[in-house]
């Protein structure tokens, strides 16, 4: 196995790549007990159309979590159980555009390695279990179908987006995982969770080389690196429609604001634009901004107020949101901010305290086992070198902000997504 040394933040790294396709990262951390494994694929809810052995696939909307949900199912039981008894504490999550599996445990490390890559790359479904599922993840949309942040949230995407499956739900609906058969479950499995479209990263007090000798007992000899996706047609610049209003049994309007950012590309420029967006919503309405300060002293925002930069495959975005009386308010009050900036510019000092900030943000993060796997797995499946973002963050500038502020953050890239309480009209 390869190292690499990042002497900024105390990091070293092993790397290696096995003839199947499957990209290890092991931080050794020796002087704790706990060891943390992550274990992803490069498919999320968005992954509905594909490519396999020369043919095109469409699959319901919902797949990627239904999967995710089914994958612990063992012929001889239930693999949470098994790492349970083994003392590790297991999970996984499903995104728009990521699987993951992961445990961490401060004994028996090698035995819940085994464990995770096996179940993660052995499926096993019945017709009957994923009946039973469905009626399971069924519940679990209709929970979600109620909850006013996720609706907000994808009426904000609705609202920017026309055609990138970004705004479809990662859970789907009830009726799209109603399609879903045991087939499809396999034939994703086949595209999707084979080791040349996922990476392992292990985080703590283990041995590299017995890390990549386990996956190379126990995970198959090859792999696929390149699957096809289909995303839908080419998206405008311009936001899809300007606002989506709904109402819930909320007591406050909430709302979503979001701006259409360009679609970050693969590799440093990945990251690069990753931070630049992160800057310009701490720039802009960030909770140590002038303008902030305003809005909640008006009562336009509280302490719900949110906000961040995403990027998905051909999209990418900034977002604000939480309650307010008047979200409409808010959308006209930054947009006059972003208007001021055009013309001044930024502060240099509170540009400087903002930068500091977000970088003294990213670097306690390296505290967390998690956050570096996910971070180490993420950053592998666009292209970037995690432990990198030292160099390329000192080398963004004011004016680099400034100018996407200018670029993206213009009323033809703007939704606004509202939840109203019911007695109210729109």
């Amino acid at each position: 196995m390869e190292t690499k040394e990042y002497t900024h933040i105390g990091e070293k790294l092993w790397h290696t790549k096995l003839d199947n396709g499957l990209h290890i990262y092991v931080d050794v951390k020796p002087e704790f007990s706990k060891s943390f494994a992550f274990f992803a694929t490069n498919y999320g809810g968005m992954d509905m159309r594909f490519q396999l052995n020369g043919a095109w696939h469409d699959t319901p909307a919902g797949v990627a979590h239904f999967l995710e949900h089914k994958m612990f199912d063992t012929k001889d039981g239930n693999a949470l159980q098994d790492l349970a008894a083994n003392g590790a504490s297991p999970n996984a999550f499903t995104s728009t555009d990521i699987t993951g599996y992961y445990f961490e445990s401060t004994e028996k490390f090698e035995e819940n390695l085994k464990i995770l890559l096996s179940f993660v790359s052995v499926p096993y479904f019945t017709p009957e279990s994923v009946a039973k599922e469905q009626g399971i993840i069924g519940q679990e949309i209709r929970m979600v179908e109620d909850d006013p942040q996720n609706q907000v949230f994808y009426g904000m995407l609705e609202a920017l987006y026309a055609h990138n499956p970004v705004r479809v739900s990662i859970a789907g609906t009830v009726e799209s995982i109603a399609q879903i058969t045991a087939d499809t479950l396999y034939d994703c499995h086949a595209a999707f969770y084979n080791p040349g479209n996922m990476t392992l990263c292990v985080c703590g007090n283990v041995d590299p080389q017995r890390v990549r000798e386990i996956a190379l007992e126990v995970l198959p000899k090859e792999g696929i690196t390149d699957i096809p996706r289909d995303y839908g047609e080419p998206e405008p610049e311009g936001a899809f429609r300007t606002e989506t209003v709904q109402s819930m049994a909320v007591s406050t309007p909430i709302f979503q604001l979001g701006w259409k950012a360009d679609p970050a590309p693969k590799g440093e420029e990945h990251m690069r634009q990753q931070f630049l967006g992160e800057l310009a919503c701490e720039a802009v309405f960030g909770t140590s901004t002038p303008l902030y300060a305003r809005l909640y002293s008006q009562g336009l925002v509280n302490q719900s107020f949110s906000y961040g930069y995403e990027a998905y495959p051909q999209c990418a975005m900034l977002t604000v949101g939480g309650e307010s009386r008047d979200p409409r308010a808010v959308r006209q009050a930054i947009a006059d901010e972003v208007a001021r900036i055009r013309r001044e510019g930024l502060d240099p000092t509170l540009f400087g305290r903002i930068k500091k900030g977000v970088y003294g943000a990213k670097v306690r993060a390296l505290n967390s086992f998690e956050n570096i796997c996910i971070g180490l797995a993420q950053s592998h499946f666009a292209g970037e070198e995690f432990f990198q973002f030292p160099a390329v963050f000192e080398n963004i500038g004011k004016a680099d902000v400034e100018n996407v502020i200018r670029r993206w953050m213009t009323p033809e890239r703007t939704g606004l997504s509202i939840v109203l309480p019911k007695e109210e009209q729109a």
